[in-house]
């Protein structure tokens, strides 16, 4: 999960199904990468679980180093599972799943910008947490980046929307559609 850390993802671990059902109800997650082997409940069990309290849009990873033949897999896919990832698996490549769906869930979740304004889904989320009412350092806590990072994705923001403050930049976010009822 190193990798995930690295490509500035919050990576939070559980030792049981559980401990993840709590913690997913306490703080909605980006995603929930977990295994299939669990020592209180199958990976299954919790998908099923986690898909029923979350619904469709929280993307799923079963992860197996022992259940890698094909129904296996196919039956993860199945019960809820968006992503089945086999062990040993590169690192490169989970960071490049996890971000594909983290990044669809970003834009499906917050919108979109308007016509013409090239949004990246980073900058989505700078844009939501600032909507509501987050200042600089919150959102570099909340994002796990840092606040420089954050400065950086809220100046491109203001030259994208040709906003002069940040109030007109979430102003005209607003009213351009950009954040919607989850």
């Amino acid at each position: 999960m190193r990798a995930l850390e690295r490509s500035g993802y919050r990576v939070r671990g559980f030792a049981t199904g559980d401990e993840t059902l709590v913690a997913a109800a306490e703080e909605s997650p980006a995603l929930v990468l977990f295994e299939l082997e669990l020592p209180d409940m199958s990976g299954y069990e919790l998908c099923r679980a986690l898909r029923q309290a979350h619904g469709d849009g929280l993307p799923l990873f079963l992860m197996s180093g022992d259940r890698v033949e094909s129904m296996d897999r196919v039956a993860g896919l199945l019960i809820g599972a968006d992503d089945y990832i086999v062990k040993p698996f590169n690192p490169d490549e989970l960071v490049a799943r996890v971000r594909r769906f983290v990044d669809r869930r970003a834009r499906t979740r917050y919108g979109a910008a308007p016509p013409g304004v090239d949004v990246t889904p980073r900058e989505l989320e700078v844009l939501r947490l600032l909507g509501e009412g987050n200042d600089q350092n919150e959102i570099a806590h909340e994002l796990s980046i840092s606040p420089k990072t954050v400065a950086t994705h809220i100046q491109r923001l203001l030259t994208k929307f040709g906003a002069r403050s940040r109030a007109q930049l979430v102003a005209l976010a607003y009213r351009a559609g950009v954040f919607r009822e989850s």
